[in-house]
């Protein structure tokens, strides 16, 4: 789908082109920006890494990544005119010297240049000592720096500091991936812009919150990372912290950047501490082990390639995260997440409270509560949960539970669902924070992550084993269960 918008040329330095966020997600993106008419014709791309290839040699690399990770398949045309955007730039990030080469590489005029860190978060400070020393720390110039930005609180603050010393807020763009994804966004809208749930969204109508993120593959050959992250790390602090503020945040003023992430934030603090004294009613981590998953044998987490067999890293948390203000107190948010559970599935269940009188016994002794379900993988969508009359002549009136479905794919099936990274390009290019997240927010949630960690560490309980392929340990079950409640599954 071409569109018409006019977009400034753009200089787009990917250090780190040749790794795989970069060749799975960032130039697939760009190539779809192409794709779209949403680059400008003197827009290019500065492909940055160590490896020592030529030109040509990265050209190729570029178009098998295109052909892997393009599902619509390559349009020819556009693809020539992307790879001829295409430099590609050899040069050690450590090293202050090599950016010289890198200044001399970039065209001289353009109107809006972008540097993305595709690295590891340890390397960030020494890619902008090396900028400062090749004098392409402008004030018009654009960083953008992937998660996890640290792995607690105080390393959160130095690798923030080290980028501070040289861009100012508003040139900073910390990227959490969930906040492109359309079903994310789309939050917004169906919070403010529909009576039916701007008036009902509180601790009067809705009686509890579930948060799924499921991952069915396991480290993938991370261990190194994964094993000093873990669950908690690489997806409670940022994806899951971020869904709930923009669930739980008050009306913004307008869509600034600033007034939706000064909300966000006000959630991040309002969250109610779990420490040493309830982290054993409030949380639950586990680690999987063997198992069956799609037909085939999967390894447990301390038989994956290269693991200590001692490990207590957790793969599997669920916790019960209340808020402590007005909107929300006495309403529990339910986060999960895991890997190498039964399928790749992540959604937001609304539950609503159940009607106080009930005059459909025939029917039903307890009418079922209606729930809202917005689903972010793998069909985006949203689906609302209501009682309806069964249809017949019969004079009594029989009810059932029935859906309305929004599916994207199917409601809007002449439009492509945007991949979150192609979406999060463009907002950098133009300039807008709104989908980015401030280093305020990182710092309040690596507060509240910080003291649940350190409620674990003190306690020495190795995580609870789950089976590769279930929903995680039965305490997951318990967690919900003492509140006469259960997961969606």
């Amino acid at each position: 789908m071409k569109n018409n918008e006019q977009h400034v040329a753009t200089e787009i330095v990917i250090f780190g082109a040749l790794g795989d966020l970069s060749r799975r997600k960032l130039l697939p993106a760009l190539y779809q920006l192409d794709l779209a008419g949403l680059l400008h014709d003197d827009s290019h791309v500065v492909a940055a890494a160590r490896n020592d290839v030529s030109e040509d040699e990265f050209v190729e690399l570029v178009k098998e990544s295109l052909t892997s990770f393009v599902k619509e398949g390559l349009d020819e045309t556009v693809l020539a005119r992307f790879v001829g955007r295409l430099v590609y730039q050899k040069m050690d990030f450590k090293d202050v010297k090599s950016f010289k080469g890198l200044a001399d590489t970039l065209a001289k005029g353009s109107d809006t240049r972008v540097f993305y860190f595709s690295t590891s978060p340890s390397i960030y400070g020494d890619i902008c000592d090396g900028l400062n020393h090749a004098k392409l720390n402008t004030p018009d110039v654009r960083v953008v720096m992937e998660k996890p930005i640290g792995h607690c609180l105080e390393s959160s603050k130095v690798i923030n500091d080290q980028v501070s010393r040289y861009f100012k807020e508003k040139q900073i763009y910390r990227i959490d991936h969930y906040l492109g994804k359309e079903t994310v966004l789309n939050l917004l809208v169906l919070r403010f812009a529909n009576s039916l749930f701007t008036n009902n969204w509180d601790r009067n109508h809705i009686d509890h919150v579930q948060i799924t993120v499921a991952e069915s593959v396991g480290i993938e050959g991370r261990w190194g990372f994964y094993d000093e992250a873990g669950q908690m790390r690489d997806m409670v602090q940022n994806h899951l912290l971020q869904i709930l503020s923009l669930l739980a945040m008050e009306p913004p003023a307008d869509l600034g950047a600033d007034s939706i992430r000064d909300e966000k934030l006000k959630v991040l603090k309002a969250l109610l501490p779990i420490d040493r004294h309830n982290v054993k009613e409030k949380t639950v981590r586990g680690q999987y082990t063997e198992g069956f998953l799609n037909g085939g044998a999967v390894p447990g987490y301390l038989q994956e390639e290269g693991a200590n067999t001692d490990s207590n890293t957790e793969t599997f948390v669920a916790i019960k995260a209340e808020i402590d203000n007005w909107r929300w107190t006495g309403v529990p948010f339910y986060l999960r997440t895991g890997k190498r559970m039964p399928a790749k599935h992540s959604e937001i269940v609304v539950h609503f409270k159940e009607q106080p009188h009930n005059i459909f016994k025939d029917s039903y002794d307890d009418l079922p509560a209606n729930k809202l379900t917005i689903r972010l993988q793998p069909d985006e969508g949203v689906e609302l949960e209501v009682m309806n009359k069964i249809p017949g002549i019969a004079s009594q009136l029989h009810i059932h539970e029935n859906k309305l479905d929004l599916s994207f794919s199917e409601t809007y099936n002449n439009l492509r669902v945007v991949d979150a990274y192609e979406r999060l390009m463009l907002e950098v290019i133009n300039g807008n924070q709104s989908w980015f997240v401030r280093r305020d927010e990182v710092e309040a949630a690596w507060v509240w992550a910080d003291s649940i960690i350190d409620a674990w560490q003190s306690s020495n309980d190795k995580p609870k084993p789950y089976a590769a392929g279930s929903w995680g340990p039965v305490s997951s079950i318990s967690l919900i269960a003492r509140d006469d409640r259960q997961w969606v599954e």
